[in-house]
This record gives C-alpha cells, structure tokens and sequence, in this order.
C-alpha cells in the first residue's frame, strides 16, 4: 500500500522529445562562376561572406515538419572586390517530431532540426565550390542557438520601433 501512495506522488513520466529524419533535399541551387565568366585570371584573395537563413513549415501529415537551410554564399577578390563566384543553396529536411510541447517547437524546428542536416549542406557546399574551380569551401560550424537568439532580438527590436516583423 505505501508503493501505491510512493508512485502517486511522482509526477507523470516525461516522453522524451523524438525526431526522425524522413528525407532531405536540394530545393534550389545556383552556383555562379563569375570570374571564369569575365575571363579573370591570376591568384585572387577570396574574400567570403556567408549568410543563413532558416524557414519552417508544418506539412499536412500531422507531426511532419519542412526546415530549409538557405545559404547565399558571395566571394570576393580582396585586392579588387570583384565578385568570383555566387552560391546559393536551400536544403530542406523533413522531419517527424513527437512529445515536444508547442511553446517549445519553434525553437526546436530553427535550432536542432537545421543541427541535424548541416554536416549535409557542408559537404554539398565543398564539393560544388570545388567542381566550381575553386578549392573545397568547408564552412565553419554554425552556431543555431545564436542565430536564433539574434533572430528573437532582431524581432524585438523592430516591434519596439513599431516597423513590420518579417
């Protein structure tokens, strides 16, 4: 009798969150090899800036989620600033998540779904930049908590200056 009255006072087992990765593709690509275009020759500094955005969509199956990884990729010749080549990728994943409550999806979906396909996206973006010409780009990690963290302040910000949120 007292094991009865023990295990009513526990609160109630928490499901632990899961996610399965169901698929993973290129939605759009363009990688654009401007300084082959114009002829450029001769060793060049590249000077690179790489940008992210992150995108989530519910799909009709219930618990199904699209996250895509957006990169634009510019590189520069640091002495002339001419472009040398424009990447732009959007990878998607599609994932199944179970036992993650509602007010915690949202950072879930930006943060450690795009943790899951990014070593995908690293190895996409060496492999075109060096069949590009170029020498295997490898991208630094990305840290998907800080990104989000900026994005929430970002958010902040401009509804404090009472401009839309986009």
């Amino acid at each position: 009798m007292a094991d009865e009255t023990a295990a009513q006072d526990q609160p109630a087992e928490q499901l632990q969150p899961k996610m399965q990765v169901l698929g993973q593709f290129i939605r759009d690509m363009s990688f654009e090899n401007v300084a082959a275009q114009k002829g450029f020759e001769g060793n060049a500094q590249p000077d690179i800036q790489v940008q992210v955005n992150l995108d989530a969509r519910k799909r009709e199956k219930d618990g199904n989620f699209e996250v895509i990884l957006k990169l634009n990729i510019e590189s520069k010749n640091k002495e002339s600033d001419e472009v040398l080549f424009i990447f732009e990728l959007e990878y998607a994943g599609v994932f199944q998540i179970e036992n993650v409550p509602e007010d915690q999806m949202h950072p879930f979906l930006l943060i450690e779904c795009p943790r899951m396909i990014f070593p995908y996206v690293r190895r996409i973006v060496g492999d075109i930049t060096r069949d590009g010409g170029y020498p295997p780009l490898n991208l630094e990690n990305i840290d998907f908590l800080a990104l989000y963290r900026q994005e929430l302040q970002r958010r902040a910000e401009a509804e404090k200056a009472g401009q839309p949120v986009i």
